[in-house]
């Protein structure tokens, strides 16, 4: 219990090199490109998952809109496969890293921005002012709009690092309580190792509904702009 509670959360190193591109890059492995005529059973299912998840998430864009299902796709089967390997015996999860997922966030939450600004100017202007609003409540309601937008992204990165590090450190913890208590009270102890494999499940379903979290929101932010 000596080993400090946040050391999985620092970023490897090799040779006084850090190494998380390498780590970022590894997931790209899990996911070969088909080339036979006939897929294996894995491929067709990752095939299977990547149509349903896509006919759900664009159904409701229009053709500009659907121009970023590779970028959306790619997305989620990152953030969904990071967090997944994360989950191994030591390893490094990069989406604990608030910079990384601020890195994944203001680009796209950008993009989507500056789309609604070149094709409707007008509906993304509105925005900032409800009609009917008060001549005294205008300034305000216009700082308050232009807050809420700026904070799109802060919040897109905040809840993926903060969903994923709460779920780590309580595995860690509930892990360091049941070692502790083997020698002290082998009942107790595997009542707390069955609520820490149950945790385990948990975080499975975790590290999957946050990376769709995560895109279904970039996307909801791209239809409101196209």
């Amino acid at each position: 219990m000596n080993e400090n509670l946040f050391t999985s959360f620092t970023t490897p190193t090799m040779m006084g090199l850090p190494i998380v591109i390498l780590i970022i890059m590894f997931p790209s492995i899990l996911f070969p490109s088909p080339n036979r005529l006939i897929n294996n059973r894995l491929i067709s299912l990752q095939q299977w998952l990547v149509r349903l998840t896509s006919k759900q998430m664009l159904t409701i864009h229009n053709n500009k809109g659907q121009t970023w299902a590779l970028m959306l796709m790619s997305l989620i089967l990152f953030i969904g496969s990071t967090n997944l390997l994360g989950l191994l015996p030591h390893s490094f999860t990069p989406t604990t890293q608030l910079s990384m997922n601020l890195g994944m966030a203001i680009p796209l939450w950008a993009g989507t921005v500056a789309i609604g600004f070149r094709h409707k100017t007008k509906a993304s202007l509105a925005h900032f002012l409800p009609q009917g609003t008060p001549m005294l409540l205008i300034p305000m309601l216009v700082i308050i709009e232009t807050i809420s937008l700026f904070i799109q992204p802060v919040a897109l990165a905040v809840r993926l690092t903060a969903n994923i590090t709460a779920g780590h450190l309580l595995m860690h913890l509930i892990g360091g309580a049941t070692l502790a208590l083997t020698n002290i009270s082998t009942p107790i102890a595997l009542i707390t190792f069955i609520i820490l494999v149950l945790l385990t499940v948990l975080e499975f379903a975790v590290a999957l509904i946050q990376a769709y979290v995560f895109t279904l929101l970039v996307s909801l932010y791209l239809h409101d702009n196209t």
